[in-house]
Parts: C-alpha cells; sequence; structure tokens
C-alpha cells in the first residue's frame, strides 16, 4: 500500500503540474493519473487501497463541504435563497427530461432504464465545483450578486436530490414499489442535517472559546465529528431522515456565523489539507475509468450527454428568471453546473452490478460523463471567471 500511495501522490502531483503548465486544470492529471495506475491499466494501485476507495473519497467531500460551510455567510444565503433553492433541484430535473427522452431512440434502451441513466449523469460534482467557488469568493469575484454562493448552495443539495431519484428507479427496475416516503422525507432531512450541524458547530464554538487549543486540534476535532456524522447516518436515519453531508456543511455555516475570527483562522488549514485530499480523490475517480467499456457506445452516449448538458444549463437559466443577475453571470452559472465526477463514479457501476440488461451502457456513460465534464467544466470556470465575472470586492 505504501508503494501505491507513494506513486498517486508522485504520478498526481506530476501530472497535476504539468496540465497547469499548459494552462489546463491540474485535475485533469490527476483522474489521467488515476486511470494510468489504476486496474484497467498498469494496475499499479493495491488492492487494499481501491478496497477502501470510496470511504477515502468521501474523506476528500467532508474536507470539501467542510470548507464549503466555512465560506457561506448565512446572511448571503437569505438574500439569494431562492435561485439557490431551485438550483438545487431543477437542472437536474431538466436534464434527466430530455434523457429520458432521447437516450430510448438513441441507445434503444427502455424508459425505466433512461431514467436510471438520467439519474446516474444528473449530478453535478461537489468536488470540482465547491473548491472554485471557495477561491472565486476569496478572490471577490461575483460578489455583488453572491454568484458563487448560489452555485456553491445549489450544488451542494443537488447531489442528494438525485441519488434519493436513482434509488428510487433502480426499485422500481428490480420490480419493487417506489418507496414515496423517500420524497416525503427529502424536506424532513435538509431541516434535520441542517439544524444538527448547526447545533453541532455552536457546541463547538462554545467550547473552542472557554477551551484553549491550538487549531490544528480544533480542526482535527472538527474533521472527527464530521467522520462520524457520515459513519453514523445509515444507523441514524433508521430512527429519522437525516442528511450528514448538508449537517457536515452546517458545521462550517455555524462557526463562521457564531465565531468568524475562528473561521477564517481554520479556512487555511482546510485548504491545505485539501491539497492532498484532491489528489487522492481524482486518482480515485480516474482509478474506476474503463476505457474499455466505452469501445461500442462512445459516440451515442456522447450525443446524449451533450443534448442532456445543454437542458441542464437552460434549467440552470429558468432558476434565475428574475434575479438581478447580467447575462454575463447568468451564462458563468450554466457552465459552472457542467462538471460531474463524485457521485458517477460512486453509483455508474451499480446497475451493471445489479444485472440490469443496459448496465453496460450506463457504466459506459457515468465514464464518459466523467472524462468529458470534469475536465470541460473546470477548464470553463478557470477561463470564464475574467471574462464574465466582476472582481468587485
Amino acid at each position: 500500500m505504501l508503494v501505491s500511495l507513494a506513486l498517486m501522490l508522485l504520478v498526481g502531483f506530476g501530472l497535476s503540474g504539468l496540465f497547469k503548465l499548459i494552462k489546463l486544470p491540474g485535475l485533469i492529471g490527476m483522474i489521467l493519473a488515476g486511470i494510468l495506475l489504476g486496474p484497467h491499466m498498469f494496475n499499479l494501485i493495491s488492492p487494499s487501497l481501491l478496497n477502501i476507495a470510496s470511504e477515502l473519497r468521501q474523506i476528500a467531500l467532508l474536507v470539501i463541504l467542510l470548507r464549503a460551510g466555512l465560506s457561506l455567510d448565512i446572511q448571503d444565503l437569505i438574500k439569494i435563497g431562492r435561485p439557490a433553492l431551485l438550483m438545487s433541484f431543477l437542472p437536474a430535473l431538466f436534464e434527466m427530461g430530455m434523457i429520458i427522452l432521447i437516450a430510448p431512440i438513441i441507445l434503444n434502451i427502455s424508459i425505466l432504464d433512461a431514467a436510471i441513466l438520467g439519474a446516474v449523469l444528473a449530478a453535478v460534482s461537489p468536488a470540482v465545483v465547491v473548491p472554485r467557488m471557495i477561491h472565486l469568493i476569496q478572490e471577490g469575484y461575483g460578489h455583488k450578486h453572491r454568484i458563487p454562493q448560489i452555485i456553491m448552495a445549489g450544488a451542494s443539495l443537488d447531489d442528494i436530490f438525485v441519488i434519493i431519484l436513482f434509488t428510487s428507479f433502480v426499485s422500481l427496475r428490480q420490480g419493487q414499489a417506489i418507496d414515496f416516503s423517500l420524497f416525503l422525507s427529502l424536506p424532513i432531512s435538509i431541516l434535520t442535517g441542517i439544524g444538527l450541524g448547526f447545533l453541532i458547530g455552536w457546541i463547538f464554538v462554545s467550547v473552542f472559546k472557554r477551551i484553549h487549543m491550538r487549531d490544528t486540534i480544533k480542526v482535527l476535532l472538527i474533521l472527527s465529528i464530521s467522520f462520524l456524522l457520515l459513519g453514523l447516518e445509515h444507523q441514524i436515519t433508521n430512527y429519522f431522515p437525516y442528511s450528514a453531508l448538508l449537517s457536515v456543511i452546517s458545521i462550517g455555516l455555524s462557526i463562521l456565523y457564531f465565531y468568524p475570527k475562528l473561521a477564517n483562522r481554520i479556512t487555511s488549514k482546510f485548504s491545505k489539507i485539501w491539497v492532498a485530499s484532491e489528489v487522492f480523490l481524482f486518482i480515485l475517480v480516474g482509478a474506476v475509468v474503463d476505457l474499455s467499456s466505452l469501445q461500442s457506445y462512445a459516440w451515442l452516449i456522447a450525443l446524449v450527454l451533450v443534448l442532456g448538458l445543454i437542458s441542464r444549463i437552460i434549467g440552470v437559466q429558468m432558476c434565475l428568471v428574475k434575479s438581478n443577475l447580467t447575462p454575463k453571470e447568468r451564462l458563468f452559472t450554466g457552465v459552472a453546473y457542467i462538471p460531474k465526477a463524485t457521485v458517477q463514479a460512486a453509483i455508474g457501476s451499480i446497475p451493471f452490478s445489479l444485472g440490469f440488461s443496459s448496465g453496460n451502457i450506463i457504466l459506459a456513460a457515468a465514464v464518459l460523463a466523467i472524462l468529458i465534464t470534469a475536465p470541460l467544466g473546470a477548464f470553463g470556470i478557470d477561463v470564464l471567471t475574467n471574462k464574465l465575472l466582476v472582481k468587485d470586492r
């Protein structure tokens, strides 16, 4: 495992630096490193490491979400309420609707399998989007109309909504009835997740104000509780609906609200943790990519993917109707909602493992979505920031 870790860091940082030299996002190099080192190419990553890949990806995601919470001012969220709420589900519904319409025709699959495919493809990637939005907040881009905050808040809720739809469609495909309680539990899980996270954040602030300790220890305590919340999510949901990811974001929100001085200090420490987390996250995303699965369907799936993305961007624009955003800011928001990676890596192989007739197509689509949209979206955000957003802070 030690050799695997060394190779992941060396090759990941090396290719990331190379891509940055040619003015492309470093995550492209990291995903490429994962493909090269992964089991479908040179097989240089230890199986014991791959067995815990999903947990390692979750750890990286928690770091992202804590950084997001520590960067989101509650007053900003109140000001942007309606667009951010709509962004959490409307673009995904537009994309899924288009895929359900066209995939049966283009890929010759059933409507239900098209719905599963749409759910796999519809989730935006916080791993790509959130770090870039945090950077924009720190640099002061789009501050007047809270552009990064709108994107970050919507992207954080988008995944939860899509995964519930995916779970329901898979159950229906297996001959089970759709569990409508999942949809009823969505608003409850949002409220309980936010409430619990906010309470924990307040407790942290109370303790930190009374007991002196190094900021590094504070960061480790916050991370430990976040790991605990995610690890116990399934047990907690046996008693009441609850979202661990929203709790983690809310811990950061609460600390920023009650103790902004501390939030500003520990944000820099989480940024340093993210440097290593990012490498492992995107390498492990790349490691699940099997290019051989694309041989038969690549062009047809690419067509479905592109049409779905166009619909997603239209959905984003619908969320911003009657908002005070300029046309350039609306265009930027649409581009920022393109990247896909983490959810596709996590659930893309499930239909195939369950033996669904279209499982190989769905898996290939998840792979292609990662390869196309993660670099494209990251590149679009990086390049268009100066052209479409005003640095107004």
